[in-house]
């Protein structure tokens, strides 16, 4: 009888211990996590909520606003700095606004969207080539696809594209920023979207210029 009494409180002894241990662990999850993933995902959100816009107001008349040749004069007197801001990106699906640095640097990338360098300004003929962090400013963009606006403003003015084609591509491919014919923004940003980790591929939208006003 007692050999059994002694059983059961050694049981419940061993169970306290585990349930002790479990909520010792998740404690320290959750102060790992708050100060990493969570962070980060504030940071995000923030910048969506500070930025948000009214998607009415980025209506476009498609009938009337056909693609117009690049004009002679250039569209920016002066090139920026890397780190300097150059305009917003408005995603009117999402009724977000987010700020556009140019360079693709973490310092850039930490603080919104970042603008290659290597490729040609918004609203300019060839390539220009927007990047973002998953789980930041671009946490919601497999939201945006085919038939979607992307609208771009900057000293130059206000540039209108629609998305004509979503791609998914490994990480490493550069026919991302190769040159094109025509004003087109291409955007990206890592994929699968819930990955946790180094994303092995990308989320590319590509937009043609439809509209531009000074």
């Amino acid at each position: 009888m007692r050999s059994a009494i002694k059983r059961r409180r050694r049981s419940k002894r061993n169970k306290r211990l585990l349930l002790l241990s479990l909520a010792a662990a998740l404690i320290l999850f959750g102060l790992w996590f708050s100060g990493t993933n969570a962070y980060t995902f504030l940071k995000g959100y923030l910048l969506f909520k500070t930025g948000q816009v009214n998607a009415e107001d980025y209506k476009v008349n498609l009938g009337a606003a056909n693609e117009k040749e690049q004009e002679q004069e250039p569209l920016y007197q002066d090139r920026p700095e890397i780190g300097e801001v150059i305009g917003d990106l408005i995603i009117p699906k999402l009724e977000a606004k987010l700020p556009i640095y140019h360079g693709t640097d973490e310092d850039e990338l930490e603080k919104g969207v970042g603008h290659f360098a290597g490729s040609v300004l918004p609203g300019e003929k060839d390539n220009s080539v927007l990047s973002g962090h998953r789980d930041t400013v671009f946490r919601k963009l497999g939201e945006v696809g085919k038939g979607d606006l992307l609208v771009v403003q900057t000293s130059a003015g206000k540039f209108t594209y629609k998305v004509r084609k979503v791609r998914i591509v490994d990480k490493n491919d550069r026919t991302v920023i190769v040159p094109k014919p025509k004003a087109t923004l291409t955007v990206s940003t890592c994929y699968p979207f819930d990955f946790i980790g180094a994303a092995p591929e990308r989320y590319i939208l590509v937009a043609d210029l439809i509209s531009s006003e000074k």
